[in-house]
């Protein structure tokens, strides 16, 4: 039986950076451009993971949104709630990286089936990969919304097994995010790390990745060997 390959998409498929550029249009001072990207995604992760702990599940965009206005006080760069409004309208229509399509396409045209999984709503995360063009290179969207928790928890991978209907051997979870990586391999997925920057640490846990790889060309060359 075929492996079923699911793939993380906020930092994976998608490219959260892709707000610097209006960002620098934006703020006052467009030098912080960058840190705030930077901090915002951090604190993103940060509340996802807190609210998870405390047991006060929001949907992703409202951790999205408070990481917003944290970053914004902190740097102290004054947005208003239009121009909140305006980025939160753009972190909803982000950039794919180049090269989603063509790995999708080489490992579906293989007989893999491709998934979606992430810590989005569906509706938010179906319209995402609508507009960057990749969800039709896709075969389902799961979203971590269904059981109200957050990644890296363990019965969100058990959610995805029970979705996909396969069992821990037969299932890949393919993310940038070590957290992740880590919280599938816990979970006894298999999992292979997307290390887009060459200078990334991997957390030091003692849980290593079945693969890693600097880009998803090359992980379908060595799913595929």
């Amino acid at each position: 039986m075929q492996p079923v390959i699911a793939f993380d998409v906020y930092g994976t498929l998608i490219d959260t950076q892709g707000v610097t550029a209006e960002l620098e249009r934006r703020l006052t001072q467009p030098e912080k451009a960058t840190e705030f990207a930077r901090r915002w995604r951090d604190k993103q992760l940060e509340y996802s993971f807190r609210h998870g702990l405390m047991g006060h599940y929001l949907p992703f965009s409202e951790c999205t949104r408070e990481a917003l206005i944290f970053t914004d006080r902190a740097l102290r760069t004054g947005l208003s709630d239009n121009d909140q409004d305006h980025l939160m309208a753009v972190y909803a229509e982000l950039p794919a990286f180049v090269d989603v399509a063509p790995a999708l396409d080489t490992l579906r045209g293989a007989g893999m089936r491709c998934v979606a999984f992430s810590n989005g709503t569906r509706d938010a995360v179906e319209k995402l990969l609508e507009r960057a063009d990749v969800l039709h290179h896709m075969d389902d969207v799961i979203s971590v919304d269904d059981v109200k928790r957050f990644k890296p928890d363990p019965a969100v991978y058990a959610y995805l097994r029970m979705r996909l209907e396969t069992r821990p051997d037969q299932t890949w979870l393919i993310s940038s995010n070590p957290f992740d990586v880590i919280g599938a391999t816990h979970a006894g997925l298999r999992s292979a790390w997307v290390r887009r920057s060459s200078d990334a640490p991997f957390d030091p846990w003692g849980i290593e990745p079945d693969m890693t790889v600097a880009d998803l060309d090359t992980l379908a060359e060595r799913l595929l060997r």
